[in-house]
């Protein structure tokens, strides 16, 4: 028999999202305008978790650090073909611009309409703590290896200008998937 929030059940329980994460997952509302997303996964959060996807999630066979930049061209062509498909406008940010300054006159003219969209893509270069690979020495006649550390490197992060008609605009920042 099974308890479940203070009530015995017959069978195997049945395990929600919400049970998974219990305790692993918190909510920081620094900003009402701003949503930012952030993936944890804590198994790769080291390096021997690093060398598991890859080996065991993956299949690779041998965990190179060239295996990290075809997932994050994935990710940046997925998020350019998407905004594409939808005829939402890519807005390559530069260094020292004020991101709500380029932003606002699509977030205007979508208040304008009146109605909940999504109104830009906002993209640019910012640091992020990534993971990195050096070769490590060893027999030449044998299989490389690698070691796997945590480096600050700058990385594409993307921003979602949302126009909601009720609360109005914000901007959700989905990163880059950091391994």
């Amino acid at each position: 028999m099974v308890e479940r929030n203070g009530l015995a059940a017959a069978g195997p329980a049945v395990v929600t999202a919400a049970d998974v994460v219990a305790g692993h997952v918190t909510l920081d509302v620094s900003c009402l305008d701003r949503v930012y997303l952030n993936g944890y996964v804590a198994k790769l959060q080291t390096p021997g978790g690093v060398v598991y996807f890859f080996r065991d999630h993956r299949g690779k066979p041998i965990v190179s650090p060239a295996l990290f930049e075809p997932i994050g061209e994935k990710f940046r062509k997925d998020i350019r073909d998407w905004a594409q498909a939808n005829g939402i406008p890519v807005i390559r940010f530069t260094a020292g611009q004020r991101k709500a300054e380029v932003m606002a006159p699509y977030l205007e003219a979508a208040a304008v309409a009146g109605r909940s969209q999504v109104v830009a893509v906002g993209c640019a270069q910012e640091f992020q703590l990534v993971w990195t690979a050096r070769k490590r020495d060893t027999d030449p006649g044998g299989c490389p290896q690698f070691s796997f550390t945590k480096e600050q490197r700058r990385v594409s992060v993307f921003y979602i200008y949302i126009f909601d008609e009720r609360m109005g605009p914000y901007a959700d920042r989905p990163v880059m998937p950091r391994l």
